[in-house]
């Protein structure tokens, strides 16, 4: 048998021994907060006889939903362009290759803080030209203090369950030997939506009225955070 020196240490036992038993236990917490950010899909369509009317008609939209959202200021964080595509539409019957038409599409992503300013942006946006709106999706920001508040609970529960073992034992805890974060987590940054805002495709008038904005309500999220802890105990008289 090999005896432990400075060189070579004996190994750490995986477990608890008589002289320091070892407890493991798990901390859970769950907390349900409001969203910090909601975002929106944006649509642009266009469509014309020749190329160069669908990309024309396809611009001007565009440009005009991208004026629209950056007219709110700080309350859009975030805006992206995404897909854009133009695709020729052939005859579905005759001899060769003939272009009916040619559809255009641009989707456009924004993020918001404001929530206020999200129901008005959004009806105004439906309203424009062949454009569509789905959303929202609602979303933490990824340093809220959501998460840490979420962690702090569970090691919290996780310490508060190991003194209630060791108290049934009628001992107390010694030391803490690990802590393992095996989750803490939110909701999806893009969670799939329940249902689609409103989605509009139409040429407005000068006669129509601007809608009124949508009253929205933001939904509530999740934040779930679990460790796994282990202690080791001051024997225990049994």
């Amino acid at each position: 048998m090999a005896i432990p020196t400075p060189a070579h240490p004996q190994p750490a036992v995986p477990y608890g021994t008589p002289d320091a038993p070892r407890i493991a236990v798990r901390g859970e917490a769950r907390l349900d907060v409001d969203p910090d950010i909601a975002r929106i899909g944006i649509t642009v369509q266009a469509r014309g006889r020749d190329r160069h009317t669908a990309l024309d008609d396809l611009t001007r939209r565009n440009a005009a939903a991208l004026d629209l959202v950056k007219s709110y200021g700080r309350a859009v964080e975030r805006l992206d362009t995404g897909a854009f595509s133009v695709t020729p539409e052939q005859t579905r019957h005759g001899r060769g290759e003939r272009v009916r038409t040619y559809h255009g599409t641009v989707h456009l992503t924004a993020e918001l803080n404001d929530f206020t300013a999200l129901g008005e942006l959004t009806t105004r946006l439906a309203d424009l030209e062949l454009t569509r709106v789905d959303g929202p999706w609602w979303a933490l920001r990824p340093d809220s203090p959501a998460h840490r508040e979420a962690r702090r609970r569970a090691v919290h529960e996780a310490v508060q369950r190991a003194r209630e073992y060791a108290e049934a034992l009628g001992t107390t805890l010694a030391a803490l030997v690990e802590l393992a974060d095996i989750g803490a987590e939110g909701p999806q940054a893009y969670p799939p939506p329940s249902g689609r805002m409103r989605s509009m495709a139409y040429a407005a008038t000068a006669e129509e009225t601007a809608p009124a904005p949508l009253d929205l309500e933001p939904q509530r999220q999740e934040v779930h955070a679990q460790v796994n802890a282990r202690f080791t105990l001051v024997p225990p008289r049994l």
